[in-house]
C-alpha cells in the first residue's frame, strides 16, 4: 500500500466522516430532544469547538509533512479547512440569527459590552478569503500571493482560541488545551522559518566566500 493510496483512500474518508460527526450529532440531538436546556448555547459550543479542532488539524499538516516527509498529507488540508469554515459560519449565524435576531442594535451593543464577540467575528472574517481562495483555480491565479494570504489562518486560529478562552468563565481546561496546542504549532512554524533563514544566510555567506576566493 502506497502512502498516496493510504492518504487519499483511507485517511481522507476517515477525516471526512470525523468532520461530519459534529453536524450529524447536532441533527440527531435536535430531532431527539438532546440539545439540553439551552439549545442555542449547545449549538454554539459544538460548532465553535469543531471549528477550532479542524483548524488545529489543518495547521498540524504542514509541520507533519516537513518533519516526516509525508508530502501526501497536504491533500487533507483543504478539506479540513473548508469544514472549519462551514462550522464557523454556522457558529456565526447562530449568534446573529438565533441569539441576536439579526438586530444591528443588539449586535453592536453586545459587541461593545463584550469584546470577545468582536474577537470571534474578526476570526470569522479572516477565514472568508481563505475559503474563497481554496480552489485550484485560485491557487494558480494567485501564485505566490496565495501562500501569503493563507498565513492568515494563524491569526484566525489565535483569535478563535482567544475568543474561546474569553467566553468560558469557569472551567478553562479545554480552552487551555487548544491554546497550548496552538502555541506548540506556532512555535514549530517559527522554528522552521528560523531554519530557512539560517540556511539562506549560510548559502549566501558560502557564495560570497567562493567569489572572494575566485
Amino acid at each position: 500500500m502506497t502512502r498516496l493510496y493510504f492518504t487519499t483512500r483511507i485517511l481522507k474518508p476517515i477525516l471526512f466522516l470525523a468532520a461530519l460527526y459534529p453536524a450529524g450529532w447536532l441533527i440527531w440531538a435536535a430531532l431527539t430532544g438532546h440539545m439540553g436546556a439551552d439549545p442555542v448555547k449547545k449549538l454554539q459550543v459544538v460548532t465553535g469547538t469543531a471549528t477550532l479542532t479542524l483548524l488545529l488539524i489543518t495547521l498540524t499538516i504542514t509541520p507533519l509533512r516537513r518533519l516526516t516527509g509525508w508530502s501526501e498529507a497536504i491533500r487533507l488540508r483543504r478539506m479540513g479547512g473548508l469544514f472549519a469554515f462551514f462550522y464557523v459560519t454556522v457558529h456565526a449565524l447562530t449568534y446573529f440569527i438565533l441569539d441576536q435576531s439579526l438586530s444591528p442594535k443588539l449586535i453592536i451593543s453586545d459587541t461593545i459590552e463584550h469584546p470577545r464577540i468582536a474577537v470571534g467575528f474578526a476570526a470569522f472574517v479572516l477565514l472568508i478569503p481563505l475559503a474563497l481562495t481554496s480552489t485550484d483555480k485560485a491557487i494558480r491565479r494567485l501564485g505566490k500571493r496565495w501562500a501569503r494570504i493563507h498565513q492568515l489562518v494563524y491569526v484566525a486560529a489565535t483569535l478563535g482560541v482567544l475568543h474561546y478562552l474569553w467566553v468560558v468563565k469557569r472551567d478553562v481546561r479545554q480552552p487551555l488545551v487548544y491554546a497550548w496546542l496552538l502555541v506548540a504549532l506556532l512555535s514549530v512554524r517559527v522554528w522552521f522559518q528560523w531554519q530557512k533563514r539560517w540556511a539562506e544566510r549560510a548559502r549566501a555567506t558560502g557564495t560570497e566566500r567562493v567569489e572572494a576566493v575566485g
